[in-house]
């Protein structure tokens, strides 16, 4: 999470940022931004690309997998994908510079590719379906979500490690889930697992059959059916194989094999969950049971959420 989002230097670092995964290695050149922080940015156009609005946007959910998504659907060759995370349709000042701005960060692409831009934060906004909308009516939406309770969690351990990192004080996860005895509602954490109350908000500015929802603890345990669904979606060819994937024992997840490259996620990916006391546990779950049916419901189907 970026604390203090309008003191840090994103415009600057959108402009400067234009790397592109679609683009060729000759075309592309490491960046020094300062101390411990370098990007690749594209030095020219590579010959015969352009760059496009997004003809898919992965949408969220925070903390649900976006990231391992969006990297997992870079490694085929019809899709480009944009490298940060844009908040141009949930950001108003972001918004305010227009979708000529917004195309300007995304990667070149060839013609028979397709761009797809990851904001994590879109799928909670308010404001965000009617803004793509706006956009392109026709647009193919991903949403990646995971068990909400679990999702609560993982949420708070981001937001732990980046204040014990930045040197801030932190508090029990039960001293924020739970307040004068009560579930605490008003939790932005617990709020962004209400999958059902966000999902009605897209539902007003899009048909479900544009917005294709990926499963994210099937996807963390087993990639590729889950890939495979969002080929079809996207009206890709097959292209994401098997051995694509391995298991990387000492991380507990599947990393990439590319190109003859192998990467997994960034190390802040699959921290170490703290225990929650069990009580508490049981208290979120029981408190977003009503909140999963409905939402199973809105979508016509179902999750092995607890």
């Amino acid at each position: 999470m970026l604390n203090g989002r309008r003191r840090q230097p994103l415009r600057s670092l959108f402009l400067l940022v234009l790397q592109t995964y679609a683009a060729p290695s000759e075309f592309v050149q490491s960046l020094d931004l300062g101390p411990g922080l370098t990007a690749n940015v594209t030095l020219s156009p590579p010959p015969g690309t352009s760059k496009h609005a997004p003809h898919s946007i992965i949408i969220g959910v925070r903390k649900g997998g976006t990231r391992a998504l969006l990297e997992m659907l870079d490694i085929h060759p019809e899709v480009a994908a944009a490298a940060t995370e844009v908040h141009f349709f949930d950001w108003d000042e972001n918004y305010a510079r227009g979708f000529d701005w917004y195309r300007e960060l995304m990667p070149y692409s060839y013609p028979h590719q397709i761009t797809v831009e990851k904001t994590p934060g879109y799928f909670t906004s308010s404001l965000a379906p009617e803004r793509i909308r706006a956009m392109n009516s026709s647009i193919k939406l991903l949403l990646i979500l995971r068990d909400p309770t679990e999702r609560v969690i993982s949420d708070y351990t981001q937001v732990y490690f980046n204040r014990l990192e930045n040197h801030k004080p932190v508090q029990a996860i039960e001293n924020l889930l739970v307040r004068s005895g009560a579930l605490n509602t008003r939790y932005k954490a617990i709020q962004r697992s209400f999958y059902d109350v966000h999902m009605r908000n897209w539902l007003r500015h899009f048909p479900l059959e544009q917005i294709h929802i990926v499963d994210g603890d099937t996807l963390i345990r087993d990639p590729l059916p889950e890939l495979q669904k969002v080929e079809r979606f996207l009206n890709l060819p097959s292209r994401i194989m098997s051995s694509n994937f391995y298991f990387n024992q000492t991380k507990g997840f599947y990393c990439i094999r590319s190109e003859g490259r192998e990467r997994c996620l960034h190390e802040s990916k699959g921290r170490p969950h703290p225990a929650v006391n069990s009580t508490v546990l049981q208290q979120l779950r029981s408190y977003l049971r009503e909140h999963n049916r409905n939402f199973y419901r809105l979508v016509k189907r179902s999750f092995d959420w607890q």
